[in-house]
This record gives structure tokens, sequence and C-alpha cells, in this order.
């Protein structure tokens, strides 16, 4: 069967990929988060107020990207192709603000260090 990227099977079949991709990362970027929280709180000591801005960073973007991967769970498990487009593009945006809070997270984190 050949399927073009007009052909509403195609479609779905990207948005699904896409989705278990953005699950999929998502869930390991909590976990990432909560970890570097973690090691922040052993390793930087706690009168740095640029480690506890990070952490406290980094504790948010854990919640941003459990919101993302809930978001592409519902996208997954919806029944019509508008509602699994419309929490597909939230879980992106939500995603795409969860890499850019951790990039400001890593950057503060970076200066706290020198």
């Amino acid at each position: 069967m050949d399927l073009s990227s007009s052909d509403p099977d195609y479609q779905h079949e990207v948005t699904a990929e896409l989705n278990v991709h953005v699950f999929s990362v998502s869930a390991a970027m909590v976990g990432v988060c909560l970890t570097v929280v973690g090691i922040i709180r052993v390793v930087i000591s706690s009168d740095g107020a640029y480690a506890t801005v990070a952490d406290d960073l980094l504790a948010l973007d854990s919640v941003v990207f459990v919101v993302a991967c809930l978001l592409a769970y519902s996208s997954l498990r919806s029944t019509t192709s508008l509602h699994a487009n419309r929490f597909q593009r939230l879980a992106d945006i939500t995603f795409l603000s969860g890499l850019l809070l951790m990039t400001g997270a890593c950057l503060l984190i970076a200066f706290s260090i020198l």
C-alpha cells in the first residue's frame, strides 16, 4: 500500500508516531530533571542563588514535561482526528517550552559553577 502525504491514514500514522516520540522523551526528561535537581542539592552548596533558582526551574520543568507526556498520551488515545490533532499540537508546544526552560536552567547551572 502506497500512502501519500495527503492521505488521512498517512497523516494519522505520522501523528501517532510523533506522539509516541513526544510521550517517551517527555517521560525520560522528567527523570533527567529530577535527577539534576537531586545532584544540585548534593553537589552545589545551598547558599548559591543561581543553584536554588536552577533547581526550582528544573522542578517546574519536570511538571511541564509531565503535562507534555499526558497530552501526547491523550492524543494517542483520542477517538477523533480533530481531538488527536489538538492534543498533539498542545503536546508539541508544551514539550518545546520544556526544552527552552531546561536550556535556561542549564545556563544558570553553568554560570553558578563558574
